[in-house]
């Protein structure tokens, strides 16, 4: 997850360069010849069974496919601030996911992280209102009109898609390699993106891309669909759903740490605050691991 948001933080120039859609596909083209070692059966894992293959499927049609539509037209549609306290219902989804579908237990503790989770990204998001200029709030409250509800819903439909990443992802880990997984999810990806980025590519013109991009382009698939991807499940091997869910609230914390120690910008009181909380939700749920 910190890692998730130093790569989003990076990649901004990459949005302004592609189409979304396009930029989607090269990143799961790049990232799905990096990982073609990874595709082979390791000596020990047993064949995968109808299920299993189903459930890999769903694994990228939620996580990747579903996740990055649902996103990315909800946040056209809704303010920024209404979506990034929209997700910041992840780690409690995650938590009542985990409940409903994986039969795990959740103890108190992990709700009271939960909510700090959520609140402290509540802050967060809310403290960033201070730094939008009265000309831009207006501008976009023009262009939200009539279409925040269908927004908010549709980012609420990622948070969705995001908790059923989590949970299937848990019942993978339990039969299947975590770089087989990372590999395997990414192909069904590249696959689903094909029509519309192939679509967006025989129009694009490739020549006008500097160079820097092209090596951002490569870090941002690298990180996004390989490393990202492969730590994420390597955790999900060795911890209950609902505890990996509270660490969503690190994408945003590190995403911040870029912008000010990378990209110059600054951080308030309130930003400061909201820091302290998430991360006492990430303590409280490390000291829940059995073991610590």
């Amino acid at each position: 997850m910190s890692l998730a948001g130093i790569y989003i933080a990076l990649s901004k120039p990459l949005v302004v360069a592609f189409p979304v859609l396009l930029l989607a596909w090269m990143r799961f083209g790049i990232a799905a010849t990096a990982m073609l070692p990874w595709l082979r059966k390791p000596p020990h894992e047993a064949p995968m069974t109808p299920r299993l293959r189903w459930l890999l499927f769903y694994e990228s049609f939620f996580g990747n496919f579903l996740f990055s539509i649902c996103m990315l037209y909800g946040i056209s549609m809704t303010s920024a601030v209404s979506a990034g306290v929209i997700m910041a219902s992840l780690p409690a989804v995650f938590a009542l996911m985990s409940w409903a579908f994986l039969r795990e237990r959740i103890a108190p503790r992990m709700w009271v992280a939960a909510v700090c989770a959520m609140t402290g990204l509540a802050i967060l998001t809310l403290s960033r209102t201070g730094t939008t200029s009265d000309s831009h709030a207006s501008a976009h409250n023009g262009l939200l009109e009539g279409a925040q509800w269908l927004g908010n819903l549709l980012v609420f439909c990622a948070v969705l898609c995001e908790g059923a990443f989590a949970v299937i992802g848990k019942k993978l880990t339990g039969a299947l390699d975590p770089k087989r997984i990372s590999a395997l999810i990414n192909l069904w990806g590249f696959v689903l993106m094909t029509p519309f980025g192939l679509y967006l590519a025989l129009r694009f013109e490739f020549a006008g891309v500097p160079t820097g991009i092209w090596l951002l382009l490569v870090f941002y698939a690298l990180a996004a669909s390989v490393v990202m991807v492969w730590l994420w499940m390597t955790g999900s091997k060795r911890l209950p759903a609902a505890h990996s869910g509270i660490f969503t609230v690190m994408l945003p914390i590190s995403a911040a740490l870029v912008g000010v120690l990378a990209l110059g910008e600054s951080v308030s009181g309130m930003q400061i605050a909201a820091f302290t909380l998430a991360i006492f939700g990430v303590v409280l749920t490390w000291n829940h691991v059995p073991g610590q």
